[in-house]
Order: structure tokens, then sequence, then C-alpha cells
């Protein structure tokens, strides 16, 4: 075999996978699946261990737009991002695509851990639920901010805030919420070199593409993986213990795939496998103009990601926990962007039902003719007249500044970050398309629903009321009802196609991320969140996966 060569310092651990020869078998004791976040963080458990590790990856050290194609899919549900660039398909996954600009000419990822509610079983979420209490994660977390440098790890906000930097003087209904900042180079540089240098039990093997899981005759069990490159040959692995790292899209795609021996594919005979698939909800969703020019000035909590205890943070604003189970809301949170608006901003068009078959009939009616379905555009009207008089009265006060000049107000543009509720529509599906190697290719189909949008508006008018209370300003709400909001997309937080449940009738894996029915096969990543609460994935997927390293550690050493 071949080590790939990258520079003179390495210890050699790292196998070019394309000169393996045809149909051999590598033979391990665990066998992890992908090199990112999940995959890099079970290698650095795993160092040292009295036990081998196989650690596959399908690209490079750097990317490649040949293997990154791989990834290419079709999105028939609401827009989506390009699949192939949903993901990052080399050492180091998704960590290379943080974007973040924390300072000092260094990228980042957003951090917070998941909040209680989140973990709970809540009547007005369907599906939700976690097999157990954040109270399991707690140590976990403190880990996982080890891991990402970002001690100590409170997130309590009087930790945080200084008499430069206060907190909006809120009273209770809306509360300030704490984002750290992790380093991208932690996993795409330092974590890597661990992995592939200093740690001689483990062996890394770069342009292996993973193409299916092969069980025993009763499928009870995983026996082997069958590995291919492009261009090039073949060959297994085989290991007592399998976890696949390759993230919520990959995950049931290599489950589906591997459907020789049932033909539903691995994990799914509930038809469970690529349901659910959940992202956060991005979009503007509002302009938040303060009483007066001070509250704008000392908003440095809020404006931009400031170092405290040499540790990048933000403040945003989100509902408390008493008030999400009163009003029965999604989790959600906002941040607050300084702009200099213009009343335009405050003032936008309505979108809903109503008026497009306001536009769509008076347009028709000028041209002298009746539109098409035009029972249906009455409907519409009659069920909401409000907000033709909504958009009449915004499109007067947008034509009123501009005849008089208006001058321009010193605000916030409100980038909305939320909690989708797990849809089983919303999915991870095979196309019938293929691949360069020949596999079938990923169909996304992601659906929102309405309890999303409808939650959104309720938490404005809920900040908007507060805001008001404590004389702080007002909040212009510019959403209306259940309709998406323009420019609504996701974060690259692919979670929920192989949810967690203790029933083998509600989830793909248990409490323990081992697949229903295959004792030695697990998933490791946000694919195995029930619900997603709207803190981004990283941190959570970090503590999921030290426990699941943990417990892994735990079979072996048995």
């Amino acid at each position: 075999m071949r080590v790939v060569e990258i520079n003179q310092e390495d210890r050699l651990m790292i196998v070019d996978a394309r000169s393996v020869p045809e149909n051999d078998t590598i033979e391990t004791d665990v066998c992890i699946v992908g090199a990112g976040v999940a995959g890099i963080t079970l290698a650095r458990e795993f160092a040292s261990q009295p036990f081998q590790v196989c650690l596959l990856e399908s690209g490079h050290l750097k990317f490649s737009e040949e293997t990154q194609s791989l990834c290419a899919g079709e999105d028939i549900g609401h827009p989506y991002f390009a699949l192939d660039r949903a993901r990052a398909r080399f050492f180091g996954g998704t960590a290379n695509f943080w974007d973040i600009d924390i300072g000092e000419g260094r990228i980042g990822v957003r951090l917070r851990p998941l909040d209680a509610i989140d973990f709970e079983e809540r009547e007005c979420v369907p599906y939700s639920g976690w097999p157990f209490g954040k109270a399991e994660l707690e140590p976990f977390y403190e880990r996982a901010q080890k891991l990402f440098k970002v001690e100590p790890s409170t997130y309590d906000v009087k930790d945080w805030e200084n008499p430069a930097t206060p907190c909006l003087p809120l009273n209770g209904r809306v509360q300030t919420v704490i984002f750290k900042f992790g380093w991208r180079e932690l996993f795409t540089q330092e974590y890597r070199y661990e992995v592939t240098q200093y740690a001689e039990n483990i062996l890394t093997f770069l342009f292996a593409n993973v193409t299916e899981i092969e069980t025993n005759e009763p499928r009870k069990a995983a026996t082997r993986l069958r590995v291919a490159c492009l261009h090039g040959n073949k060959f297994w692995v085989s290991a007592k213990i399998f976890i696949l790292a390759v993230g919520g899209i990959e995950a049931p795609r290599l489950l589906l795939l591997s459907n020789r021996q049932q033909a539903a594919g691995l994990g799914n005979q509930r038809d469970l496998v690529g349901r659910y698939f959940m992202e956060h909800l991005h979009f503007w969703s509002g302009v938040y103009v303060p009483s007066n020019r001070r509250i704008w000035e000392r908003a440095g909590l809020y404006k931009g990601i400031h170092k405290v205890r040499e540790i990048p943070v933000i403040g945003k604003l989100a509902l408390s926990e008493s008030v999400l189970r009163r009003e029965r809301l999604l989790n959600q949170n906002i941040q607050l962007i300084p702009d200099v608006l213009s009343i335009s901003h405050l003032y936008p068009r309505v979108r809903s039902k109503s008026i497009a078959s306001f536009d769509a009939f008076r347009s028709a009616v000028f041209a002298g003719k009746m539109p098409d379905h035009w029972m249906r555009h009455i409907a519409n009207i009659m069920a909401e007249p409000d907000d033709i008089a909504r958009n009449t009265y915004r499109k007067v006060k947008r034509q009123m500044s501009e005849i008089f000049n208006e001058r321009k107000i010193q605000g916030f543009r409100l980038a909305h970050m939320s909690e989708q509720t797990p849809n089983p529509d919303s999915r991870v599906a095979l196309s019938t398309e293929r691949d360069a190697l020949g596999q079938n290719c990923v169909r996304l189909n992601w659906q929102p629903s309405e309890i999303d949008f409808l939650s959104v508006v309720r938490t404005q008018e809920i900040i908007d009321a507060e805001l008001r209370r404590a004389g702080l300003g007002r909040l212009y709400i510019q959403l209306r009802g259940p309709v998406a909001p323009p420019g609504l997309h996701g974060g690259y937080h692919h979670m929920g196609t192989t949810r967690m449940h203790v029933d083998p009738k509600k989830g793909v894996v248990d409490h323990n991320c081992r697949v229903h029915g295959i004792s030695n096969l697990f998933i490791a990543g946000p694919s195995v969140f029930p619900t997603g609460g709207y803190a981004n994935p990283t941190l959570t997927n970090a503590a999921l996966t030290l426990r699941l390293a943990d417990y892994v550690k735990g079979i072996m050493a048995a």
C-alpha cells in the first residue's frame, strides 16, 4: 500500500486507498467512516487505546471537484443549496466550510448547547422528545467545550457582559443568550495532525468511498464495508465495530444503498431512514428601531463578535423557557445586525395569498379580462382583507417618505434562526440518477411546516411588546401568517434523518446511537437528533460523539 505524501514530518499513518490491492480486506477493531468533526473527535478519543482503528475518508486533505461531485443530487422540496456544495467531502468535513470571521484573521463556527426544553417531549411539537434529558449530556458538553477551546463552560450572560457591553434591560419574557465561537483550524489542521501523525493505533485511508455495508446472514451484525476508489480499485474493511460519521445526508444514503440483503436498506424496516430531515430556518424577519441613540451605541454585546476573556462571543435574543411553554412555540434566536435604515426597511411589502390574488385580479382587470381561477382569487382576498389594507398602508408610507425625503434611521435588521418541527415528509431518499461510482444519488425533499412560520410571527409579536414595555423602542414585524419568509434558507445543518428513539418503531438508532437491530453499527452526528432546537448543531454533535466514544471504549474493554 502507498503512503500519501504530505510533508517530511509525517509519521506515515495515512494510506492512499487507491494503492490497496483489488478485493483485499483490511482488518481492524473499530472502523470510522468519515473524517469530519464527529469522525475526528472519535479518532482523538480512540488514540492510544488498546485496539486498532481504521479511519476512512472519501476525499483528500484538500478540496477536489471530482470527489465533491459524489455529493450531487436532486432538490424537489423547498429550494435548498446545491447538494454538492452543502457539505465538504475531504478531511475535516464541514469544518472546512465554516466561514465566520472571528477576528485576528481566524475563521470559526458558532457554539452553544441545546436548551433543556429541546430534549423534552412537547405536545405542541410533533415527534419531539429525546431518550434522555440535557443532564445526561452536561458532562459531555463540558468536554466538548474543552475540545473547542472555549472554556470556561458557562453560558450565563452575566459572565459575558460588562459595563461597556451591557444586556438590554428586558424583563424576562425575552432574554439575551450567548453564543461562543470555535476556531476552524482545530479540525482542519491541529487535530488532523494528532490523528494522522501521532496516533499509532489509527490508520487513515484517503480516497476511500464506502459504497455498501454488508451484514451477516441473520442480518444482526455488520461484517464488512465495501470501499471503492474513483477510477480505481475496490476492497473491503472488516471490523468488530463500525461507526458512520458522514453527516445527515450521506448517512441515510449509505443505509439505503446497503440493500442487497435488506431490500429497503439497513435499519429501514419501518421506513424511517432519511425521514425527518431538519434544518435551522434562516431569514430576515424584521427591523428593531431603538427609542434613542444611546441604546444603539451601547449595544456592543449584540452588534458583533467580540472577545471576553479571550473567547469570541456575541449576544442574541430568544424567548424564555416559560414563554415557550405557555405560548406553545418553537425555540428560536434572533441576531441584531446594525444598519442604517431607510423607511423601505420598516414597511416592506406584505407577502400572503390574498396579496398575490389581489395583484393577479387587478392586473387582469386592467388588461380588460378576468384572471384564471378568479373564484379562488376572490376567496383568498376575502379570507385575508386585513393584508390588503396593511399592504396599502405600507405602500403609502414608502411613497410619502420618498416625497418628503425622510432621514435615515440607526437600527437593527433581525437575522432569525429558528427550530424546525420534525416532519416525516421532509426527507432524504435515493434518486434514479447515479454518481461516478455507479451509486444512486440523493433526492432531498425539504419541507418546513406552517407551524414553523406561525411560531416565528408570534415570537416577533412578543419581542415587540417587550421592547415597547421596557421603553427600548419597537419592532417592525415583516412576516405574516403561515407563509415562508422571503429568502428562507438553511444553515447547512442536516439533522434528524437517522433519528434517535428507544422504540425501533419510532427511530433509526437507540439511545446509544446504535442502529436498531444491528449490534455493531453506530451513527455519529446530527442525523441522530430527534429535534434541533435553535443552536448550531456543532457543540451537541461533539458532546454526543464523546458520549458514543466512551460507550464504544467500554465495549472494547469488556
